[in-house]
């Protein structure tokens, strides 16, 4: 029998844990409906808008193709589609008396990370709270609620108490954080557990929401599973955590280990399969489009595609500059970007290095053969010297790329006090005769952790950004820059305080022309008034 979610969110006894804590409490249940998110002292003394309204300026090309085995374009997960381009067909707000509301998830932490939409624009979201990760179906409107389910705690959530160190939670990119919407209204996911559990929504006979297993996946034969639990605080064996999945266009679910293991599920037969890149870290996402899977490790940048048992097969593989450490701003030491597949002719995929001095954008031809075996296309450098890095997905649209920078940021206690990052966002195009890219453009927009997004339909790009001040507040602004010229056109105030911290959760334009984004203690929601 299919396991089911309450129809009203009762949050269970939850361990409340101060970012700074060296100790933990029990909180008692929360109420059905959260509050806003509170604002830090300081509110009243920014700007809480800045700039004008802009005119939607829509831009020519073609998005992505649409995924026979995911929801539409721009519903479908946190890079939007398969290709990991961070478009949407349909316009963000244009900043006209842009209006602000929230949702406080948790008593602590609560944030609300991939965000999609179902067919009739309700949010499906994974929403991490120091409890473990709550899958929400909430209204686009008010935010309100409407069903939960309670994923296993993860490991780090448990090693971050237990040994006091929360840079594990801050880090770990397991458990549900990379899910997506399939073409029926299904999120899709790995828990803690190492399995890949499929949820359906659905209404009841009282006309409340539930979400209900439809399918699930052990891959505990697969993925050695001796993990950090309450009931086993010192495993004795090894534990790799998955960190995400997306199906081929075959319809095959992929997945993905933070220890380098690729496999796939085959949702019609059960059968799994999978390999190891010996040596390899993946922390990233994925990106999928007909002629294979894209995947970058903390090595080098694959493409796969699936024998017909099933087993993951290397198709080509190009190693990168890792450079000499992990920086600040970066997960591992490695490639900080989903893989973006993109061009005109659908021909490209772009990834950024870790090289130590200036982080370069590295642009691919991804066909099996390529002419001459001349497979890198360029290499730029971005950013100032020695400070220059990046953890979030490029934007691609066309033939060209935004790359945004994150040096410096690390969780949510990086930027307290009024500090923030130097900053950067750099455009680059791929030359239409393929022979190089070109840097087209460059902003000082300060975004430090967020995954930018595009809307094609009005022509801005949206970024999450934080701007020094020497008044000690921590203002978060959402922040639209012209796609064409990097002008920064207009601000919105979303709220003060370590609460209205992204910590990396990206930026999502929704159906009716709403802004989202996930904040440590929810999900904030910009929208333009009448």
């Amino acid at each position: 029998m299919p396991r089911m979610s309450r129809s009203i969110p009762r949050t269970a006894l939850a361990l409340a844990v101060t970012v700074t804590a060296v100790a933990a409490t029990l909180a008692a249940p929360g109420p059905a409906r959260a509050d806003d998110i509170p604002k830090a002292p300081g509110h009243r003394l920014v700007k809480s808008y800045e700039g004008a309204p802009a005119a939607a300026r829509p831009l020519p090309g073609t998005p992505p193709p649409q995924h026979p085995h995911l929801a539409a374009n721009g519903r479908s997960g946190m890079h939007a589609d398969a290709a990991g381009s961070g478009t949407y067909p349909w316009s963000g707000p244009l900043g006209k008396r842009p209006e602000v509301d929230s949702e406080k998830m948790a008593a602590l932490g609560g944030e609300c990370a991939t965000v999609t939409f179902d067919r009739d624009g309700r949010i499906v979201t994974v929403c991490g709270t120091f409890t473990g990760f709550l899958v929400k179906l909430l209204d686009p409107k008010t935010l309100d609620t409407l069903a939960e389910y309670e994923l296993p705690q993860r490991p780090s959530t448990v090693e971050a108490i237990t040994r006091l160190d929360f840079s594990k939670i801050f880090k770990d990119t397991s458990g549900g954080a990379y899910s997506y919407l399939d073409d029926k209204d299904r999120l899709v996911l790995a828990d803690s557990r190492q399995h890949v559990i499929r949820l359906a929504h659905e209404r009841t006979a009282d006309g409340d929401w539930r979400f209900v297993v439809d399918k699930e996946w052990d891959l505990t034969a697969h993925v050695p599973h001796d993990c950090v639990t309450w009931s086993n605080l010192y495993p004795s064996g090894e534990c790799d955590p998955v960190t995400s999945v997306m199906p081929d266009w075959d319809g095959r679910i992929w997945w993905v280990t933070r220890q380098g293991r690729v496999g796939t599920v085959d949702p019609a037969t059960g059968a799994i399969r999978s390999i190891r890149l010996d040596g390899e870290e993946i922390q990233n996402s994925f990106s999928v489009a007909e002629d294979g899977v894209s995947i970058v490790s903390d090595h080098a940048l694959y493409s796969f595609r699936a024998a017909p048992d099933g087993t993951p097969e290397s198709v080509w593989r190009e190693t990168y500059d890792r450079g000499t450490g992990t920086k600040p701003g970066s997960v591992n030491q490695g490639s900080g970007t989903t893989p973006d597949l993109f061009g005109a002719g659908d021909d490209y995929v772009a990834i950024t290095d870790n090289a130590d001095d200036r982080m370069n954008v590295l642009v691919y031809r991804r066909g099996a053969d390529v002419p001459g075996g001349r497979r890198l296309v360029c290499e730029i450098p971005v950013f100032g010297s020695g400070a220059s890095t990046t953890d979030n997905s490029l934007i691609s649209w066309g033939d060209s790329l935004i790359v945004e920078n994150n040096y410096g940021y690390e969780n949510i206690t990086s930027l307290t006090l009024g500090r923030s990052v130097v900053g950067g966002a750099t455009r680059i195009d791929v030359r239409e005769d393929g022979s190089g890219c070109d840097t087209v453009w460059e902003s000082d927009v300060r975004a430090p952790s967020t995954v930018p997004k595009l809307s094609t339909a009005n022509g801005l790009l949206y970024f999450y950004t934080k701007e020094p001040s020497s008044l000690g507040v921590d203002a978060w602004y959402l922040t639209a820059v012209d796609f064409r010229t990097g002008e920064t056109r207009w601000k919105r105030l979303a709220g003060t305080g370590v609460a209205y911290d992204n910590n990396w959760a990206p930026v999502t334009l929704g159906p009716d022309g709403t802004a989202y984004v996930g904040v440590f203690n929810g999900l904030v929601a910009v929208r333009d008034t009448r």
